[in-house]
């Protein structure tokens, strides 16, 4: 079998014997020669800049990308490229910011922290995750991860998938749930279906005092539409994406009420490296092998 070229961010990647191992070590991706790559892991968090450094690889046959999402690895495919995403890579990590996100929302961490940046010791009563009824929206690997995680606690899951598949209901029924819901948490993929799912009608159904948690794609949310939901005290939201992302300094949203946002955090724990490794390891062990790959999004032709 011919041997493939592997450019990776780790150095001490195991690969197959007759591949060649490229990283930043011995090929910056900025300056070094790339020609020669079919195999490419864009650098994690890297994003358009990383993802652009595949029009220098001529010969490059699988894009590997390290997230779940890959909405915008579409644009760089091209006749002979295979596009893998990173399911399962961030399950855990996602997940348990997602209910991270949810209990400090919904017991006013924001709250304690600038009251202790005051010196204030303010007493109140807060809502508790235990009773409420979540709504998990786009139930693949993280989404069910998610309900796992939330399996400890006195909880009801209400898991939504496009189709309705495994005992879901379809995303096409979320309309008549979402007035019942006290939690509604967003992980399904950016698609010209999900984009602004959430706009101003679908959030003006939301049970009031409930929460939106999106882990998924700022986009999926219409950014006005939440903005003028918040300020009016109807509901509240944590946000670990945004649309625009990063999100500027002077965007009305960082002074919204009942907001809070984390930057984009949701695989970038010490938790990734190890699965990430793990992940494209087997994934070249496979190609290796002449076997099909897994976390297949487009075949190239």
């Amino acid at each position: 079998m011919s041997e493939h070229v592997v450019w990776t961010q780790w150095d001490d990647l195991n690969v197959p014997d007759n591949f060649k191992k490229l990283s930043p070590i011995n090929t910056p991706a900025e300056t070094g020669d790339l020609s020669e790559v079919t195999f490419y892991v864009p650098t994690y968090m890297g994003g358009y800049p990383a993802l652009e450094l595949s029009k220098k690889m001529p010969k490059l046959q699988v894009l590997q990308v390290p997230n779940a999402g890959y909405d915008d690895a579409l644009d760089y495919l091209r006749p002979g490229i295979t596009l893998c995403n990173g399911r399962g890579i961030h399950n855990d990590s996602t997940a348990e910011l997602a209910v991270g996100l949810t209990i400090a929302s919904l017991r006013g961490f924001v709250e304690f922290v600038r009251n202790q940046d005051q010196g204030e010791w303010v007493n109140r009563n807060h809502k508790s995750i235990n009773d409420c009824k979540i709504g998990i929206v786009g139930y693949g690997s993280i989404g069910s991860t998610i309900a796992k995680m939330l399996s400890g606690f006195t909880v009801e899951i209400v898991p939504f998938t496009q189709s309705g598949r495994d005992n879901t209901y379809p995303i096409t029924q979320l309309d008549s749930h979402l007035p019942t819901l006290d939690v509604v948490i967003l992980i399904l993929p950016l698609t010209k279906e999900s984009r602004h799912l959430f706009d101003a009608r679908r959030l003006a159904l939301m049970k009031d005092d409930s929460l939106l948690v999106n882990m998924a794609r700022g986009p999926v949310v219409d950014t006005e539409a939440l903005i003028k939901e918040l300020n009016s005290g109807r509901i509240t939201a944590a946000l670990d994406v945004t649309d625009p992302e990063p999100l500027p300094k002077d965007h009305p949203l960082w002074r919204a009420k009942g907001v809070l946002i984390s930057p984009h955090v949701g695989g970038n724990s010490n938790a990734f490296e190890k699965r990430a490794k793990a992940l494209i390891e087997s994934q070249l062990k496979l190609l290796a092998e002449g076997k099909p790959l897994n976390n297949v999004i487009t075949i190239g032709s």
